[in-house]
């Protein structure tokens, strides 16, 4: 068991419809330990894939992007999901359904921030269909850019999203991957990965 499955069993709370809820690490209240290792563990899962970008989509995915993106020494981009006065009409624009707020939203990236030099990784707090990773995913296209990986933090292995990214070919790399949970227990079986190893902090390359 890997560090973030022991803080899902020590601290998530399975809610009625069987929702993970996250929110006092990860979706709420950030537990900056907790990300440092899961920023520690994306490097090491994608060593040696050449990566010049970090994008993640609004909100909770923010943290995790940005110590990643420190650790790669990189610029960090997030998808918007609602217009605001000084959004620019230059840019890319993607379609994504949340199945939390129960809409259709559509996220954009400004032109700028987005090239077709680009070798960018994907990050994200949960992934369950896998609505919001192929709208990042077609950003990344729009724009002629590569996907040089994904980094989930949850995925909820029962539903179709990392099976249909696998089967694309991406490199999805997930920390806990959720099989099975029960709110009247409060059970949760994960997936079994491999081994994890220590990470060096001072690992940058």
């Amino acid at each position: 068991m890997n560090f973030l499955e022991e803080k899902i069993l020590q601290d998530g709370v399975i809610k009625e419809g069987n929702i993970l809820k996250v929110d006092s690490f990860l979706n709420h209240q950030i537990d900056i330990d907790i990300m440092r290792q899961m920023a520690y563990e994306f490097k090491r899962r994608f060593r040696g894939t050449a990566i010049n970008k970090i994008l993640t989509i609004e909100a909770s995915g923010i943290a995790i992007a940005t110590l990643l993106g420190h650790l790669y020494d990189v610029p960090v981009v997030f998808a918007k999901k609602s217009q605001t006065a000084n959004s620019t009409d230059d840019k890319y624009v993607a379609h994504a359904y949340s199945f939390t707020h129960k809409k259709m939203n559509n996220v954009f990236i400004s032109k700028p921030y987005l090239h077709d030099t680009d070798k960018v990784l994907i990050v994200d707090d949960f992934l369950a269909d896998g609505e919001a990773c192929h709208a990042l995913i077609d950003l990344v296209h729009q724009a002629g850019g590569e996907v040089a990986g994904i980094g989930i933090a949850v995925e909820k292995g029962q539903q179709k999203g990392g099976g249909e990214l696998r089967a694309e070919g991406y490199h999805l790399e997930s920390l806990a991957i959720v099989e099975e949970m029960d709110w009247q227990t409060q059970t949760i079986r994960f997936r079994k990965q491999p081994e994890q190893t220590l990470v060096n902090p001072n690992l940058h390359s």
